[in-house]
C-alpha cells in the first residue's frame, strides 16, 4: 500500500532537485549525491532539509522553488501574526520539530506556513489536532523558527538554545589545559555557536565578524555595508572554547596566543562557497579574532554595478586602451580599490593578452589569470615576485600594492618596457597618490612616462529601494554643501534611508562606489616635474574636467541612490 505513496515522494523530490540544478543553484553530482542518502531514502529527513544542512543551497532558494513548483505563496515575517494562535493546541515542540507556523484563522481553515510544504504528516496532525482544514504556505525556516521562539517560546534566542547546553565545567577558562581546549572546541554546542555566527554573517550581509574579548564580555560585531553593528554574543566564559574552534577551523596552532596568527576557512554555508580569511592578534583578556568573509559569487566585477556612469567609463576605457603605461587606485583599507583593479583586469583578460598579479592575499580566484600569492616568510615579497614575472613576458601586471620604493620603482621600469601596470596605494585621493610615489623616490621624469591616470575612490551605502523616503533639503543646505550646480535648474530632491524587512531596518542595502579619475596630461607633467604638492595638481584636473569623490557622491545622492549623510560621512568635505 506504501509504494505509490514512496514514489510520490521521491518524484516531488526530483522534481524539486531538478528546479535547483536548473536554476544553478545546484549542481547535478550534489543532487544524486543527497538523493543516495539514507536519511532521504528512509524519508527520516526531508530533501529541502537536508540540502539547507548539507550547506548547498540556501533557505531562500529553497522556498523561492519550493513555492514555484507546488504554486504555493511565499510568506514573510511581516505576514505572520502578532500573537500565537491555538497556543493549547499545537505545542511549542511540535512547532519547532516540523518548522511550521500557524498564520491565521478563517471559518474552518487555518493558514500555515511551513519550511517544507511536502511534509504531509505535518499537516495531516495540525488538522488532526486543531479540526481545521490547513491552506499552505511557503516560508523560510530560520525565520519561521525566530517567530515560535517568540511568540510559543520562552522568549529565548536560537544563541540561548545553544548555550542551554553548556554546562558551566565545559565552559570553564582552563587555559593552560590545551587538550582541554581542543576538546571544549571540538563538543557539538560550540560547533553549532560558531556555525550560527558565520551563519548570522551571511544572512545579514556582513564583509567581517569582529570577536573581541574584554574584562567582563565578548563581543560580536559585523561589519554590514562597511559599518560595525553589534550581534548577538556568547558570555565571556565561553571566549577560549570559541575562538580556538575558529583558530581550530583555520588550521591554526591554539597553544599559541601570544603572537599574531593569520589563517583561512573555506566552507559552504546558505548555498554559498565562501573563502573566509581569519586574523588573530593577543589583546589583554584573550585573542582578538577577526574574520573577511569573501563570497566569490557576489563580487560584481561590472563597472557600471560598481557605479561608475557612462561619461566616466568612456574615460576609464580609454585609458585602459593605452597599451602600457599605469594606472594606480588609491584610497583607504575597504574602499573597494582591489575589486575596481579586478574589474579592470577582466576587461582587459582577453585571448591574446597574458595576464599575471601579485597579491598579498589572492581575494578572488578569476579564470584566465596567473595569480602569485606573495610569501614573505619564504622571501616572496611583492619585488622578488615582480622581478620573476618581468621574464614571464606578461602584457598587463597587476601589484596588490606598492608598498616600497624598490616594488614602485619596478613597476615604473614594467609600465616604461611597454606592460599595462595596475596597483593600489594608500592616499586620501587621485592626486596624492602622484605627490606619494614622489615622495618615496620615484624620478619625476619617469613618473611623467608612465602614470597614465590614478583613481581615488570610496565606498558609500546604498539606499534601499523599498523604503527609501525622498525629501526637500532647506534652502540654507541646498547653499551650504553647493548642490545647485548639480540640478540643472530642476527642484533638488534628496532621500533618506528609514528601514524595513528588506534592508534589516537600516535603510541601506549593498554600496556603490564613488569615483575621481584623474587623467594625467601635459599641465599636470609640468607640474610634477617641478614637484607641486597634491593640493596643485588636484585643483589643475579640476580645471581639465576631473569630477571630484564628493562631487560624484552628491549627484548619486540626487539620483537617490545614497544619503547625502553618508556622502560627507565618506568624503568629509562640506
Amino acid at each position: 500500500m506504501e509504494q505509490p505513496s514512496e514514489q510520490l515522494h521521491s518524484a516531488e523530490y526530483q522534481q524539486l532537485g531538478q528546479a535547483l540544478v536548473q536554476a544553478g543553484c545546484l549542481s547535478g553530482t550534489d543532487l544524486q549525491r543527497v538523493l543516495q542518502m539514507e536519511e532521504v531514502k528512509q524519508k527520516r529527513s526531508s530533501l529541502s532539509n537536508l540540502l539547507v544542512r548539507l550547506g548547498l543551497v540556501s533557505e531562500t532558494n529553497i522556498a523561492t522553488h519550493l513555492a514555484e513548483l507546488l504554486d504555493l505563496p511565499k510568506v514573510e515575517p511581516k505576514d505572520f501574526p502578532p500573537v500565537a494562535l491555538l497556543p493549547d493546541t499545537l505545542s511549542y515542540r511540535f512547532l519547532k520539530d516540523t518548522h511550521v507556523l500557524p498564520l491565521n484563522l478563517d471559518d474552518q481553515t487555518l493558514v500555515l506556513a511551513m519550511a517544507d510544504p511536502q511534509d504531509q504528516f505535518a499537516v495531516e496532525a495540525v488538522e488532526l489536532a486543531s479540526g481545521y482544514r490547513v491552506q499552505k504556505r511557503v516560508a523560510l525556516a530560520t525565520e519561521l523558527d525566530n517567530a515560535i521562539e517568540k511568540l510559543y517560546g520562552q522568549g529565548t534566542s536560537q544563541m540561548g538554545n545553544i548555550l542551554a547546553g553548556v554546562s558551566a565545567t565545559e565552559a570553564s577558562d582552563d587555559e593552560e589545559d590545551i587538550e582541554h581546549l581542543k576538546d571544549m572546541a571540538s563538543e557539538a554546542p560550540v560547533i553549532r555557536l560558531v556555525n550560527l555566527i558565520m551563519q548570522r554573517a551571511v544572512e545579514s550581509r556582513a564583509s567581517d565578524i569582529h570577536i573581541e574579548p574584554f574584562e567582563d564580555c565578548l563581543k560580536v560585531r559585523y561589519r554590514i555595508d562597511g559599518v560595525l553593528q553589534e550581534g548577538e554574543a556568547p558570555p565571556v566564559k565561553m571566549s577560549p572554547a570559541v575562538i580556538s574552534r575558529i583558530k581550530i577551523m583555520s588550521r591554526l596552532n591554539i597553544a599559541e596566543r601570544r603572537l599574531p596568527q593569520d589563517g583561512r576557512i573555506e566552507m559552504r554555508l546558505q548555498g554559498k562557497d565562501l573563502d573566509i580569511r581569519v586574523s588573530t592578534v593577543p589583546t589583554m583578556h584573550g585573542e582578538s579574532v577577526v574574520m573577511r568573509l569573501l563570497d566569490r559569487e557576489t563580487v560584481s566585477l561590472d563597472f557600471r554595478a560598481l557605479g561608475l556612469d557612462e561619461a566616466l567609463l568612456k574615460k576609464l576605457y580609454e585609458v585602459l586602451s593605452i597599451p602600457h603605461g599605469m594606472l594606480v587606485v588609491t584610497g583607504p583599507t575597504g574602499s573597494g580599490k582591489t575589486t575596481t583593479l579586478y574589474t579592470a583586469l577582466s576587461k582587459l583578460n582577453t585571448e591574446q593578452s597574458k595576464l599575471i598579479t601579485v597579491e598579498d592575499p589572492v581575494e578572488y580566484q578569476l579564470p584566465g589569470i596567473n595569480q602569485i600569492q606573495v610569501k614573505p616568510s619564504i622571501g616572496l615579497n611583492f619585488a622578488g615576485a615582480l622581478r620573476a614575472i618581468v621574464r614571464q613576458d606578461p602584457d598587463v601586471i597587476m601589484v596588490g600594492e606598492m608598498r616600497d620604493l624598490e616594488t614602485a620603482r619596478i613597476c615604473v621600469q614594467s609600465a616604461l618596457t611597454g606592460h599595462i601596470v595596475l596597483s593600489t596605494l594608500h592616499t586620501n585621493d587621485a592626486a596624492s597618490s602622484v605627490t606619494r610615489l614622489l615622495e618615496m623616490g620615484v624620478e619625476d621624469y619617469l613618473l611623467t612616462s608612465t602614470l597614465n591616470a590614478a583613481i581615488g575612490q570610496r565606498l558609500v551605502r546604498r539606499l534601499c529601494m523599498h523604503c527609501r523616503e525622498p525629501y526637500t533639503p532647506l534652502p540654507e543646505i541646498v547653499e551650504e554643501l553647493g548642490l545647485k550646480k548639480f540640478s540643472g535648474g530642476e527642484p533638488i530632491t534628496l532621500y533618506s534611508p528609514k528601514g524595513c524587512e528588506h534592508c534589516g531596518g537600516s535603510g541601506y542595502r549593498g554600496r556603490v562606489a564613488i569615483i575621481e579619475l584623474l587623467i594625467m596630461n601635459d599641465t599636470l607633467r609640468k607640474l610634477v616635474m617641478s614637484r607641486s604638492d597634491s593640493g596643485t595638481i588636484h585643483a589643475a584636473a579640476r580645471e581639465a574636467g576631473m569630477r571630484t569623490m564628493y562631487e560624484d557622491g552628491c549627484l548619486k545622492a540626487l539620483q537617490g541612490l545614497t544619503s547625502i549623510e553618508d556622502v560627507i560621512r565618506v568624503t568629509q568635505e562640506s
